[in-house]
C-alpha cells in the first residue's frame, strides 16, 4: 500500500491485534469502538488480516489479505463479508471520508456535501 493511501485502522488474526493509526486519535471514542469491533469480527469470523484507510482522493478503501498457504482463510466468506460492511456501514464509512478529506486533504465542505 505505497500509492498515496492512508492506514485508518487494522486487525489480524495471525497477531490478535488491533491497530489505529495515531493520526486518528482524535475520532470521537464510539467511532473508534465501532471499527475495532468490525476490524476484530472479520478477522475473527474470515481469518487473514483487515486494513481500512484512504486512496489519495479520499475514499475509504478496505483491504484483505492472507499469508500464503493459509487453508483456514476464506477467500469467498472475506468478499461476502467486505459487501456486507459496505452496505451496513455506508453512513460510517461516508463520515469518515468526510472527516478525512476536510481534516487531512484540506477540503472545504460545500452545501452539497452538507446535504447528502
Amino acid at each position: 500500500m505505497d500509492h498515496g493511501e492512508t492506514v485508518l485502522c487494522g486487525s489480524s488474526a495471525y497477531t490478535k491485534k488491533y491497530y489505529l493509526n495515531e493520526e486518528f486519535q482524535s475520532l470521537p471514542q464510539g467511532i473508534k469502538d465501532e471499527l475495532k469491533i468490525i476490524c476484530v469480527l472479520y478477522t475473527e469470523d474470515i481469518g487473514g488480516t483487515l486494513t481500512l484507510g484512504f486512496d489519495s482522493a479520499g475514499s475509504l478503501q478496505i483491504w484483505a489479505a492472507c499469508d500464503e498457504g493459509d487453508l483456514l482463510y476464506d477467500d469467498i466468506g472475506s468478499v461476502l463479508k467486505i459487501k456486507q460492511l459496505q452496505r451496513e456501514k455506508q453512513e460510517l464509512f461516508e463520515s469518515l471520508e468526510m472527516y478525512f478529506k476536510v481534516f487531512f486533504l484540506g477540503e472545504d465542505l460545500s452545501d452539497d456535501d452538507l446535504e447528502g
